[in-house]
């Protein structure tokens, strides 16, 4: 049993999770076992339940604010394990990363600009372009030996065939787990300068980094870069709806202040600032555990699948908690592999084809819950789908 109970099944059912209560409105099955949303089944830090705690029991929740403490707490965060230094004015706190990839797509380009990706990524990004009247410009990774990089030729020429002015990174990557190198990440900079291109940089995962692997804060190469933060998939506080976004330059933080202006949001709700503040101050014992033991998942679930499941290939998971599985050996179309997902193993993951089109014979599995539930949910595979 670990300190912080992370063994503990906590049944969630019941408690309006969007996981695991609401099946039939997403058009499943009742009675799959989800492992698709990337919340976690974990409880809250302590320290974060404690404040959340002192924050309902004094009763009044009206407007509120955040004053230097909250700065502080953030900025030393990312200071002490990435380098990233910003003060207060660099910050604008959002409801959210994807709400904050909506505003900067509306900030910084015109309807019918296209706006670049890397593909397969967050289905999210599909969206917060077109639906605001954008292009998706996608610059697909290279998937070769099991595992991805960035075609960097592609890259530069999808910029100068769509005029794309704004790209999207993931970093660390989801779904394929990647956390790019600095190197890499470089070279995204250079391209990127050289063609008037602005970059925003989602790093919502940049905690989840496995040993081997080192997570570079995109605002360490380019102060000129959007930075989007939050302690949601951190702390798995994703339902207080809290989110910091860093921008250092005054003219984009401007553009961007007045998307959110226009949006009509002000203030985020209290609970969720009280709980960011303490989770950045005290949480990091906590998380250095939560890391040791996700990272046992990950170890569990490569040994199962070369064991039971040889097939089924895992890209290297080097940081998100969401494994990245290849089942095209299978020789399955999207729709065959879903149904032999949902039907035959009971199980709720999340379609590749979701991610785009180059997410086609993948499923992303959320390993972000104890090890008993991982161990069914393997064993469901394994029995639903076959080696």
């Amino acid at each position: 049993m670990s300190k912080y109970g992370f063994d503990t099944v906590i049944d969630r059912r019941g408690t309006n999770s969007l996981k695991y209560d609401f099946a039939r409105e997403r058009g499943k099955p009742d009675g799959l076992l989800p492992m698709w949303v990337a919340d976690m089944d974990f409880a809250a830090p302590p320290e974060v339940l404690e404040e959340l705690r002192k924050t309902v029991n004094f009763g009044v929740f009206g407007y509120s604010e955040v004053k230097a403490d909250y700065y502080t707490a953030a900025a030393n965060w990312f200071l002490s394990r990435f380098g990233f230094g910003f003060g207060p004015a660099d910050v604008v706190k959002t409801p959210g990363v994807v709400f904050a990839l909506a505003l900067a797509v509306k900030a910084y380009t015109l309807p019918g600009d296209a706006v670049l990706i890397q593909t397969p990524v967050y289905y999210p990004f599909f969206e917060v372009i077109q639906n605001n009247g954008r292009k998706v410009a996608a610059n697909p990774l290279v998937y070769k030996d099991g595992a991805y990089s960035i075609d960097f030729d592609d890259f530069e020429r999808k910029i100068i065939e769509s005029g794309a002015r704004l790209f999207i990174l993931c970093s660390p990557h989801n779904p394929v787990g990647r956390v790019w190198t600095r190197a890499e990440l470089e070279q995204i900079r250079t391209v990127c300068k050289n063609r008037g291109v602005t970059v925003v940089s989602d790093e919502i995962h940049c905690d989840f980094v496995y040993p081997g692997h080192t997570h570079t804060a995109y605002g360490t190469l380019d102060p000129d870069a959007v930075i989007c933060t939050s302690p949601s998939k951190t702390f798995n506080l994703a339902g207080l709806q809290t989110a910091n976004i860093i921008i250092k330059n005054a003219a984009l933080r401007k553009k961007f202040k007045a998307e959110l202006a226009a949006s009509g949001y002000s203030q985020l709700n209290a609970p969720g600032l009280a709980a960011t503040e303490r989770a950045y101050t005290d949480g990091a014992g906590w998380l250095k555990e939560l890391l040791a033991y996700l990272g046992g998942n990950v170890a569990f679930a490569r040994e199962f699948l070369t064991a039971r499941l040889p097939r089924v290939r895992l890209a290297p998971t080097e940081g998100t908690y969401l494994l990245w599985l290849d089942f095209s050996a299978y020789g399955l179309t999207q729709a065959e592999l879903d149904a032999k997902i949902i039907r035959g193993a009971r199980l709720w993951l999340d379609s590749g084809t979701i991610f785009g089109i180059d997410g086609a014979g993948f499923q992303r599995m959320n390993i972000a819950c104890p090890r008993a539930i991982l161990a069914d949910a393997l064993n469901r595979l394994a029995a639903g789908v076959g080696n």
